[in-house]
């Protein structure tokens, strides 16, 4: 009975972080690798399942408050699925091991770009 309360607890922190728009989806991936053991392949499906209905959500209210730039967004839709989709493809041919390095700098480029446009002072213009 007590396996399901800890990948719960994760789930709800970081959906709750995901609708403060904080990245809830990447630390619910590194939850899922770090703590609970999912292979990594398997948590980024998880994390595929955990985005799309909120990104979809997100996405309705956006274009009712007429926050979407419509060209942007039809220019960046069908190669921005495309690439996605190759991407995932190329995924399930690799060792599982070899995505933890390119993900692991997407993290540290993310956070150290943060933590320099908030030294800088630029963290509340970029919001």
């Amino acid at each position: 009975m007590r396996e399901w309360i800890l990948p719960v607890l994760f789930g709800f922190g970081t959906g709750i972080l995901s609708a403060w728009g904080v990245g809830g989806g990447t630390l619910l991936l590194l939850c899922m690798t770090l703590f609970l053991g999912v292979d990594q392949r398997e948590a980024q499906a998880i994390n595929l399942l955990f985005f799309l209905p909120t990104a979809g959500v997100s996405l309705i209210f956006h274009a009712k408050n007429g926050y979407l730039d419509g060209p942007v967004w039809r220019r960046a839709a069908i190669p921005g699925a495309a690439v996605s989709l190759a991407a995932a493809l190329l995924a399930l041919r690799w060792d599982p091991r070899l995505l933890r390095i390119p993900f692991g700098v997407f993290l540290l480029y993310a956070g150290a770009s943060l933590l320099w446009n908030t030294w800088r002072g630029k963290g509340k213009e970029s919001r």
